[in-house]
């Protein structure tokens, strides 16, 4: 079973062969992941297979911001009320298709979880907009909570989980 280690995108890091099924998460990490991160809009983090430096995965993060309104009644009985809530946006989650079979998506999506919440940065919940249903599920699975059209997702951090 492979190893992998998570790490920020990087110049050398070989996009080109990595293969999700999804094009437009493929061509998101070949063509605009290096230069987001460059423009401070994201960061990307890449699992990387040990024995042969493949990226495995990948995910984004960046700030953003969720109305409080849009938050469902449980989870804003202890908030300021703001007309918006901090939040870390998981904007991307992808694994190779080589590398399907291993939970690496699970641990994708725990890693930018942790990352998110240690930040210096407040920040209340990690927030996603899935693509589809069957990401949707992916979420809920690992604790989300749906909002609105079921296909944006939150999980409040620390304390705050219900």
């Amino acid at each position: 079973m492979p190893r992998f280690l998570i790490e920020a995108l990087s110049p050398h890091h070989d996009r080109a062969s990595f293969e999700s099924g999804s094009e437009p998460l493929d061509r998101y990490l070949r063509e605009r992941a290096s230069q987001d991160v460059r423009r401070r809009t994201t960061a990307c983090f890449v699992a990387i297979d040990e024995e042969t430096q493949k990226i495995a995965g990948y995910y984004t993060l960046s700030a953003g911001a969720i109305a409080l309104t849009d938050l469902p009644e449980h989870l804003t009985k202890r908030l300021p009320r703001y007309p918006s809530v901090p939040v870390a946006r998981l904007g991307r989650l992808a694994v190779n298709q080589a590398y399907r079979i291993q939970k690496l998506g699970a641990a994708l999506l725990w890693d930018g979880y942790t990352r998110a919440s240690r930040s210096e940065l407040m920040a209340y919940a990690l927030l996603v907009d899935a693509k589809d249903d069957r990401a949707a599920n992916f979420y809920r699975h690992h604790g989300f909570i749906a909002l609105g059209n079921g296909l944006q997702l939150v999980l409040p951090f620390g304390k705050n989980r219900p």
